[in-house]
């Protein structure tokens, strides 16, 4: 398989709720929208990754997916977003791995774990000697 673009697909129960928390509560870019003027699909960057928010579910709970993004600094998401109402599933935490993570909610219930990667952990150091 030669894959050459990915992205994560999303369809909400109520496309105008999950666009608002997307592009006004995260605050995500977006790279292209397409389709109906009324209940247009919206891409939105995710980093290095997109994220397709379009068409609309039937309402049944979201599946296994889970979104995972870096950010600079969670405590300070963590602050921003309780304050905008945002669902926080787990208060950010040092994990035994190193990395800061909290876990938050979309509208439908889309887990989305928010991860900092401290100035000092190996992701960031390569830690192995010089040659």
């Amino acid at each position: 398989m030669d894959v050459l673009s990915s992205r994560i697909l999303l369809r909400p129960a109520d496309p105008a709720r999950s666009h608002r928390f997307y592009r006004e509560v995260l605050g995500l870019a977006v790279h292209r929208e397409f389709g109906p003027p009324d209940e247009p699909g919206v891409v939105y960057f995710l980093g290095q990754g997109l994220l397709e928010v379009s068409g609309r579910s039937d309402g049944t709970p979201p599946g296994p997916v889970m979104i995972w993004l870096q950010v600079r600094d969670v405590a300070a998401e963590h602050r921003r977003l309780r304050e905008a109402g945002v669902t926080v599933l787990r208060e950010p935490r040092q994990e035994p791995w190193g990395l800061v993570e909290m876990w938050i909610a979309d509208p439908d219930g889309v887990r989305i774990v928010l991860v900092e990667v401290p100035a000092d952990h190996p992701l960031r150091r390569d830690p192995r000697p010089l040659p």
